[in-house]
């Protein structure tokens, strides 16, 4: 019996416990069992409840197969605890269950948990609107330009056709929208992100899985852009980082038996120590990666699993919410998990399991948990994990989607833009008219607005004191290749130039004695060489 996949909705944790609860007690097969010199009735052993439930998890969407018997056991202790079952005597309230030939029994009084209600949101002025064209500022308007008159017709007659083709024209301006502050470009990032993912999730409201007030449009901006060559997020504080003995020790599990950070001596077992050394920094995190404000959000996405794209592009725009140190901590963890669960020459890391339950088990609950641990909390998070450690490639990026919309939003507010006086704006300076300008003058605005971000980006190359002069110099020779004109303009002389861009350092003469030694080994020069 598969079970039905439950959707997303407030507290979906318990409304998951409950389906799983009433699954059991349908499919649970009861029969006669003897004991203590009796029968009893409707009853069943600890090891037919295991391998029933076990059975039952594995083949339910919810869970998956990646469900150990060990976890089948760990829940039927919240069973007994929850006295969803009971003991033959009626005994419940602890974790005492054993997966032996100890007899069982469902209880007569219902087992189901009640649904806890969440309060809406009183104020959604967390979100507010994204910003529109309302704040604008006017564009000068240039005085005493003549019109530029047309050879085929005169004005006067240009004007009386226009008025018989279209009407009388209105007064307008031109605007456009006041400089973008960074303030808000990250309000742009929050409310369009956020938007996004209400839309994947394909709920009406977040009310419940998600408070706005969480959500910081900082976060979302750095994991957008501050980024390395891979992908992986660059923190800023480098004492938020892992720390370095925690990083050389993932290496050296990710590389074997290549760790190039490793110089300990390798002995029987220390690849088992290394691996602990990881799970216990991890293990001690005050909150999961994924943080208890999101818990909600990605146990949503548990039920998306069944559409693999759908579920990957939900995952890449939870994460974004993410504060910088947890996602980058989550990005290396499961490109660790991934690439050791692959790894042929890592000798076994457990006598008992393997590799990869063994990397499930030990990391799933440092990625997902609920503040209140929720019994399921463990199966919601292998299921999770088990989808993120396989799509760790994909999982990280920034959805093209979102990213359009939002560049897009934001070209819009700085395009200029003409506003008929009479329109939903409302002008308090003197109206003034759009005039025509000549077609040199237009060229000349058109060059101008094309240069301003490659002046900008040249600029930016020259202050990047973290780029190694060698590298500079090279960079800037490509950009007087591509931009010859902006290039001359910064550096019209050599003094300007080298007033800001570092002098090559001049190359050492050799000694004396190697170009006598060159002399004498010139027969051998094809067999030899040698270096200055």
């Amino acid at each position: 019996m598969e079970g039905t996949v439950i959707g997303p909705g407030p507290y979906r944790a318990t409304k998951l416990w409950n389906e799983t609860i009433k699954l059991f007690r349908l499919g649970m097969p009861l029969r006669r069992h003897w004991a203590n010199f009796r029968y009893y009735d409707n009853s069943f052993t600890g090891s037919e409840a295991v391998d029933y439930l076990h059975e039952l998890l594995r083949r339910n969407y919810n869970f998956g197969p990646d469900v150990t018997r060990y976890q089948t056991l760990q829940l039927l202790r919240k069973f007994l605890k929850a006295h969803a079952i009971e003991d033959i005597k009626g005994r419940h309230g602890t974790e005492d269950f054993e997966d032996n030939g100890q007899l069982y029994r469902f209880p007569t009084l219902s087992p189901l948990k009640s649904l806890p209600t969440r309060p809406l949101l009183r104020d959604s002025s967390d979100l507010p609107r994204l910003i529109r064209w309302d704040d604008y500022e006017e564009l000068p308007q240039q005085e005493n330009i003549a019109p530029h008159k047309s050879a085929v017709m005169a004005s006067d007659l240009w004007n009386k056709r226009h008025s018989v083709a279209i009407g009388d024209v209105h007064e307008c301006k031109l605007i456009r929208r006041k400089e973008i502050t960074t303030k808000q470009v990250d309000h742009i990032w929050k409310s369009m992100t956020v938007a996004h993912l209400q839309r994947v999730l394909g709920l009406k409201s977040l009310d419940g899985v998600l408070n706005p007030a969480h959500v910081n449009g900082k976060h979302i901006v750095h994991n957008v852009f501050s980024v390395n060559k891979t992908g992986i997020v660059v923190l800023e504080n480098k004492a938020d980082d892992i720390p370095y003995w925690v990083v050389s020790a993932m290496k050296c599990l990710a590389n074997w038996p290549n760790g190039s950070d490793s110089k300990q001596p390798v002995y029987l077992g220390f690849e088992r120590d290394v691996l602990k050394t990881v799970a216990d920094y991890f293990q001690r995190l005050k909150e999961p990666l994924l943080t208890f404000h999101l818990y909600e959000v990605f146990v949503n996405i548990l039920s998306l699993l069944q559409e693999e794209e759908v579920t990957t592009e939900a995952l890449q725009i939870s994460s974004l919410l993410l504060p910088p140190p947890n996602r980058r901590r989550l990005q290396l963890l499961m490109r660790l998990m991934a690439r050791v669960c692959q790894n042929p020459h890592l000798p076994p890391l457990n006598d008992t399991i393997t590799t990869r339950t063994l990397m499930l088990q030990m990391f799933s609950h440092c990625v997902l948990g609920s503040v209140d641990e929720m019994d399921l909390d463990e199966l919601l998070a292998t299921k999770l994990v088990t989808f993120m450690m396989d799509h760790h490639n994909t999982i990280f990026q920034v959805p093209s989607k979102l990213r359009c919309q939002v560049e897009e939003h934001m070209s819009h507010l700085k395009r200029v833009q003409i506003k008929y006086a009479g329109s939903d704006t409302d002008f308090s300076a003197s109206p003034a008219f759009c005039k025509q300008i000549r077609r040199v003058e237009s060229e000349e605005q058109k060059v101008i607005g094309t240069q301003t971000p490659i002046q900008e980006l040249l600029e930016g190359l020259i202050a990047d004191k973290e780029l190694p002069a060698k590298d500079k110099r090279k960079r800037l020779k490509q950009f007087q290749r591509s931009y010859p004109e902006v290039y001359h303009n910064r550096f019209p002389t050599e003094e300007s130039k080298a007033a800001v861009i570092p002098e090559k350092p001049p190359r050492p003469k050799p000694p004396l004695m190697f170009f006598n030694l060159k002399k004498s080994f010139q027969p051998f020069q094809r067999s030899w060489s040698f270096r200055a």
